[in-house]
């Protein structure tokens, strides 16, 4: 069986188990293995409703799991599920992160936590920076006790942003590559301090997907598909992107900023 003919159609699954994060993030888990590689994707079906993408928060041998931020319709009726409740998934689609050798740092902000969450799994003993707006948002709880962490209000870590915390680092620390998952614009500071400082970076990009398989072009970013040649991309790639940072596309194809696209996306 071929790739294609493993991951078009839904494979349908059950809940297994539901972790309450905060008033706004679940985790939902499913007793499956799943041939992951941290920062690809999958396709989240739920019938009658809609088909999303979601990174994998959490993969081990039987079992995997997706983070879902309560924001819009879709994620709405995702919080709704209960152990037991079915869905269907496509996937792993994407490129991931490339491991490289070396000291590495990891920078997430928001619920791109979760997606980095593998990623930290997989690399050897590196510095994670995360952020968020107040300690009740924060993610994950005790698996981030060895993470350095900021908010927004100072109620938990180091008050400020995960991109000042970074560049304090870089005072004393030598990183060979940086990886980055989160708001967007988080993402091209981090990125234009690591070009400043001639670091290789990997950022996880996030656009509106429909088919998750790169023919309906709706998740483009400058020329690339996020879902075909992302959702990953390294520096020279990002150099290349006038959208990073800047414009994406909403439902309608339309191109808005991205504080537009963000605002457009709570809605669905």
């Amino acid at each position: 069986m071929n790739e294609t003919e493993k991951t078009e159609m839904p494979l349908v699954i059950k809940v297994s188990k539901i972790i309450t994060e905060n008033d706004r993030v679940k985790t939902l888990f499913f007793k499956h293995k799943l041939d992951y590689k941290p920062g690809q994707f999958l396709m989240v079906w739920l019938p009658g409703v809609d088909e999303k993408p979601y990174s994998a928060s959490y993969v081990d041998k039987d079992f995997f799991a997706i983070t879902v931020e309560k924001k819009g319709g879709f994620s709405e009726s995702l919080h709704k599920l209960k152990v037991g409740d079915k869905i269907g998934i496509r996937g792993p689609y994407g490129n991931p992160f490339k491991i490289k050798k070396g000291k590495a740092c990891v920078v997430g902000g928001g619920c791109g936590i979760a997606p980095i969450m593998h990623l930290v799994k997989i690399l050897e003993n590196p510095t994670v920076i995360v952020g968020c707006k107040s300690k009740n948002q924060l993610l994950f709880g005790k698996k981030i006790k060895d993470f350095i962490v900021c908010t927004d209000d100072g109620s938990y870590g180091t008050k400020g942003f995960v991109t000042e915390e970074f560049e304090k680092l870089l005072k004393n620390e030598k990183f060979d590559v940086v990886y980055t998952c989160g708001p967007e614009i988080m993402m091209k500071k981090v990125f234009d301090i690591c070009q400043r400082e001639k670091i290789e970076c990997q950022a996880s990009l996030e656009r509106f997907m429909i088919c998750g398989i790169g023919i309906c072009s709706q998740c483009m970013c400058s020329n690339k598909r996020v879902c075909k040649e992302g959702p990953v991309f390294d520096s020279k790639t990002l150099a290349g992107l006038k959208d990073f940072g800047k414009n994406a596309m909403i439902k309608t194809g339309k191109k808005v900023t991205l504080k537009e696209y963000y605002s457009y996306k709570t809605k669905y």
